[in-house]
């Protein structure tokens, strides 16, 4: 019994050794970046690049938007000023290789969060902005029910067969 308990307690103990190494070593990864932005002044912050409605750049290089918002909110939280931020236009094949070579600090741009990206990227996803989906509309007196109503399956093939044209 006293073996077993002494085995029990020596497992514990590099349980919450390694789970104390574990999070601080995540803890300092996280806090570089912090630190980093702090020490430049501004944020670097990842965007479309043109997507009216969430970054948006006009004639005059002033960017709008939602992202655009979230990169201004970040920026006066950590710098206490929500002008002191970079915007950098990216596709969506550059975005991830830009934030997980620190080109950038955050990035604020329509991203779907996935385990992949979680796990395999290791990137933090902090928060959902927007949800999107499809929705079809149909006049009341179409007698059209669902999308599975034979009447609009041929309508969507068509509409989809024109726009490829």
């Amino acid at each position: 019994m006293f073996k077993y308990l002494k085995q029990l307690t020596s497992l514990v103990a590099m349980v919450a050794v390694l789970f104390t190494f574990t999070t601080e070593t995540f803890a300092a990864k996280k806090s570089k970046t912090l630190k980093n932005t702090q020490k430049k002044g501004f944020v670097r912050c990842g965007v479309s690049q043109g997507l009216p409605g969430f970054s948006n750049a006009d004639a005059a290089g002033n960017w709008t938007g939602v992202d655009v918002d979230v990169c201004r909110a970040v920026a006066a939280a950590v710098l206490g000023d929500a002008n002191k931020v970079k915007f950098t236009p990216l596709s969506a094949k550059e975005r991830f290789t830009a934030l997980t070579s620190g080109e950038i600090d955050i990035l604020s741009r329509n991203t779907t969060w996935t385990l992949s990206r979680d796990a395999d990227i290791g990137l933090t996803f902090v928060g959902v902005n927007f949800y999107d989906g499809q929705g079809f509309m149909v006049r009341k007196d179409s007698g059209i029910t669902s999308t599975s109503h034979s009447k609009m399956e041929s309508q969507l093939v068509l509409t989809l067969v024109q726009q490829l044209s």
